[in-house]
């Protein structure tokens, strides 16, 4: 069985007629990369569960990596690249929206591209799918909930400098104008952060009953730490949509305390398809890899949904894709999975950190439930 292979820009390989070449784009650097490795072994275990019943339009599902935390023009012009020389088929993964934005409008029309980030919201690019989570279906119910819960109606936004999180805030203000409270603060901050020291002064001035969280990988990791050594965390909570148990791992027990997250997977949830998705990849990978997260975990949807794809319209031909996707359904850790309008339709939990893990709250109520 041919292992995932990692291709610098300006090396190639010969293209094998008998196997399906899907680039596997996901950080190995940056503040994404603290769980780049989850990404990898998700996606590669689902790679193998294909291949084991006979692969993807009768052949061998094989994943190229590509470092998605490299500058996203340069990612976009090596995955562009490796499409154009023929030297892959489909296009998955997780990688921030600077990344899809730039790699969406060069690929999208030639091969099929399955982005599993959570997002701001708004694509619409023909030949891009989305396994991924939305703030109408992610954020706003979550801050409903925790209005309702918590009394919150002073939140103060903190978040890198790039599209997801001011696109997210912008959304943020809104749905708390809908719950009779408001944004009282914001501050971006550039990838890579690690001096809190003013903003957190913000927010104790500003007198939050909450932080929403937008922040990366290890930047959210060090602002963890900085908001409990600052005492924050005793006069308000936090709430991140990007959130999981590697990077709770990384701030630390003492760092998360009133911390609550997010999410369409947590490897805490107890249910059939969850535990045996867990099963199957300590199974493979033993009890020391990498916790299968909820970012981790979007890439085994990613290679999940390019194969229903593709077997689903019988073809790589994007436009016939296209034409079937609505179609399409697979399941998986997240249960039995559908499209609606090139997005997944899933189920989305509220979750607060207990210590190192997550104590799973609630099923966060759809827009359309909302009353």
């Amino acid at each position: 069985m041919h292992q995932p292979v990692r291709l610098p820009a300006h090396e190639w390989f010969t293209v094998d007629d008998s196997t399906l070449n899907i680039a596997l784009v996901y950080p190995m650097q940056g503040p994404a990369g603290v769980f780049g490795p989850t990404c990898e072994t998700c996606a590669r275990l689902a790679a193998e569960e294909i291949n084991k019943t006979g692969g993807v339009l009768g052949k061998e599902l094989r994943l190229l990596e590509v470092d998605g935390g490299a500058e996203p023009r340069r990612v976009a012009e090596h995955v562009e690249a490796l499409v154009a020389t023929g030297a892959v088929q489909g296009v998955t993964g997780w990688h921030i929206s600077s990344v899809r934005q730039a790699m969406a409008p060069r690929i999208a029309h030639r091969v099929p591209y399955v982005y599993t980030a959570l997002y701001e919201g708004g694509e619409r690019t023909d030949g891009v799918y989305l396994t991924s989570e939305t703030p109408a279906r992610q954020l706003l119910p979550a801050m409903r909930l925790l209005t309702e819960a918590r009394g919150v109606r002073r939140w103060f936004v903190v978040g890198n400098n790039y599209v997801w999180p001011r696109r997210t805030a912008r959304a943020a203000r809104r749905y708390a104008r809908d719950s009779r409270g408001r944004v009282c603060g914001e501050a971006y901050l550039p990838l890579g952060a690690d001096d809190f020291h003013d903003v957190l002064g913000r927010i104790e001035r500003a007198d939050a009953d909450a932080v929403l969280m937008l922040l990366v990988g290890s930047d959210a990791v060090r602002f963890n730490r900085a908001f409990a050594a600052a005492g924050l965390d005793q006069r308000c909570l936090r709430l991140s949509t990007l959130m999981d148990e590697n990077m709770l791992l990384g701030s630390g027990p003492e760092a998360t305390v009133d911390l609550y997250s997010t999410a369409g997977f947590f490897a805490s949830l107890a249910d059939q398809n969850t535990m045996d998705f867990h099963g199957r990849y300590a199974d493979r990978f033993g009890v020391a890899a990498p916790t299968p997260g909820s970012l981790g975990e979007s890439c085994y949807e990613g290679v999940l949904l390019l194969a229903a794809l593709i077997e689903r319209a019988r073809t790589l031909d994007v436009t016939a894709i296209g034409a079937t996707a609505d179609t399409v359904s697979y399941e998986g850790p997240r249960g039995l999975i559908g499209l609606e309008g090139r997005h997944v339709r899933q189920r989305i939990y509220l979750a607060k950190a207990d210590g190192l893990d997550f104590n799973v709250l609630a099923q966060l109520r759809a827009p359309h439930e909302l009353s």
